[in-house]
């Protein structure tokens, strides 16, 4: 049976998805990668792993330095793992030309920005609750401020990784250098965000005698709040050059 738009000599236009219907889509697919092979997950789980013990040894048995610096020493951990997360979420479109089936498909740009930044960043946040028990066995810190804060920073900071770490993931993916070219983009930009985080921990670790807890977790959102708004426009530029 022939279709009455063939012989009218119309051609087939599959018709646009939705687009949080296809960031769903682009996070499942992500997601059963992972799930298949779990090869970044555990290797950013021994690279943190690594980063806490190597900053231990290196400060020696200096239990009040360890202790001070714990929550620089946390995110430090993150950042370097993200590095690893967010080049390894593109190789996997670049080396089996994946991209450029998303490009033909009929999926908005931003559906994929969304779809990779949300797969991103749970990744990032399970991570650092791996990391917390190992922070509090090493650096012999306590949570003065509480878990439920102390779980606000971490959502807020890894956010804030992740947003801009997905855009330039994504122009790092094309270049042969991409591994020493996506820190070199990505790190100058995450430095309030990151001094934001580490203050922000600190005071819910050490405690918050003159409240500026919510200074910090205000810069974060800001943070957030441009660089996923940015994010969110820029990514189809991004990925049409």
């Amino acid at each position: 049976m022939i279709d009455a738009s063939a012989e009218r000599g119309i051609a087939f236009r599959p018709q646009p998805i939705g687009l949080f219907h296809s960031a769903a889509i682009v996070f499942w697919k992500d997601l059963l990668i992972e799930w298949r092979t779990r090869a970044r997950l555990n290797a950013l789980i021994f690279f943190a792993v690594a980063t806490l013990l190597l900053f231990s040894f290196a400060l020696g048995p200096d239990t009040a330095l360890l202790r001070q610096n714990a929550a620089g020493y946390l995110w430090l951990g993150i950042l370097f793992a993200s590095v690893l997360s967010l080049g390894e979420s593109f190789r996997v479109e670049t080396e089996n030309s994946s991209m450029d089936g998303l490009k033909l498909a009929p999926v908005d740009a931003r559906a994929v920005f969304l779809g990779k930044a949300v797969g991103n960043g749970p990744m990032l946040f399970a991570l650092s609750f791996v990391l917390l028990p190992i922070l509090v066995a090493l650096y012999d810190v306590s949570i003065a401020g509480g878990l439920a804060a102390l779980v606000g920073v971490l959502a807020l900071g890894c956010a804030a990784i992740t947003a801009p770490g997905t855009i330039y993931a994504a122009i790092a993916s094309n270049a042969r250098a991409r591994d020493v070219l996506l820190p070199l983009l990505l790190f100058p930009l995450l430095v309030p965000a990151l001094l934001a985080s580490v203050k922000a921990s600190a005071l819910v670790l050490q405690g918050d005698p003159m409240h500026q807890l919510g200074s910090w977790l205000g810069l974060l959102a800001g943070f957030n709040l441009i660089y996923w708004g940015l994010g969110f426009t820029l990514f189809p530029r991004v990925v049409e050059d």
